[in-house]
């Protein structure tokens, strides 16, 4: 069964709102803080307005509560959070580790003779997530990725390799594959999981009523109004269709509306590493610190 984040008010829907300018934003200095990666700091790397950290997700029917550092360490005591990224934090005073393992696609790349294969049927790396309290998925970012940027040479299923595939097949075959993991490994007992929902890009004005010559560049402000023009996205779609097929309790973070809205929050010119214009990740401080208090208010 799959399941959208049960939370106390039972009444509202923390994905369902609008962005609403707030003066006591951002609720931290992000030069303050070591762990912003040189990509995601925007105003290390010269953005010059501020607006896009002003605003507050108020959703429709409840308001969000603000994530308290202290109360999740004590809540999570000697417990093991894994995320996606490869990196290890641990809170020593409170015996909680939350470890980020980098794995992009959730199904194994291995190298053979013919050279990097992407492997939609098999999982060995999820050997990793095992005996962790919380897990934490999500999928889609780069299995857009050609040309150099894409990280492996061919595509197999089974006995099957093909020189590339459609990139919306691929991933409903691989996070298939990943259901039938959690199914198999997981003890919903002990282990709680969620999967984020797509982070969409702004790379396409028209998308949000704007000119198709525009992108994220210059954005300032949020999309106004709790829906956006261009509507869902097809991977959207895969990803409740997959989780409706896993009879593991599997929690649905289902941040895409949400962070559609948000075109001003991108690094666009201003990312450390990212050549060009980045519409893709976000801005820290920014956007992620609401998921993350979404996900604060689905664990509380």
């Amino acid at each position: 069964m799959a399941m959208v984040v049960e939370l106390s008010e039972q009444s509202c829907n923390f994905f369902q709102g609008s962005w609403v300018y707030d003066e006591s934003y951002p609720l931290y200095d992000s030069s303050s803080c070591p762990f912003v990666e040189p990509e995601f700091d925007c105003q290390k790397y010269g953005r010059p307005d501020k607006l896009y950290l002003k605003y507050r997700w108020q959703p429709s029917g409840c308001d969000l509560p603000r994530f308290n550092g202290q109360d999740f360490l004590l809540k999570w005591r000697g417990k093991k959070i894994m995320k996606d990224t490869l990196s290890t934090l641990r809170f020593e005073d409170y015996g909680v580790t939350i470890m980020y393992y980098r794995t992009t696609y959730l199904v194994d790349i291995v190298s053979e003779k013919i050279g990097r294969v992407l492997k939609l049927d098999s999982i060995e790396g999820g050997s990793a997530w095992l005996g962790a309290d919380l897990l934490i998925f999500n999928s889609w970012h780069w299995w857009t990725h050609k040309g150099s940027s894409q990280p492996w040479d061919y595509v197999q299923e089974g006995d099957q390799i093909y020189k590339d595939m459609d990139r919306l097949i691929a991933f409903s075959k691989g996070l298939a594959t990943w259901g039938r993991w959690v199914d198999t490994n997981i003890n919903s007992a002990t282990t709680k999981v969620f999967f984020q929902g797509i982070s969409p890009t702004h790379y396409q004005g028209q998308d949000w009523g704007g000119s198709s010559s525009k992108s994220c560049y210059k954005e300032t402000q949020p999309v106004s109004g709790s829906t956006y023009p261009a509507g869902s996205l097809p991977q959207q779609a895969i990803v409740r269709s997959v989780l409706s097929n896993i009879s593991k309790p599997v929690y649905l973070l289902d941040i895409t509306l949400l962070s559609q809205l948000r075109k001003d929050a991108h690094p666009s010119a201003y990312s450390g590493e990212h050549a060009g214009n980045d519409c893709s990740h976000w801005c820290v401080a920014g956007l992620p610190d609401t998921w993350n208090m979404i996900l604060y208010a689905a664990l509380s």
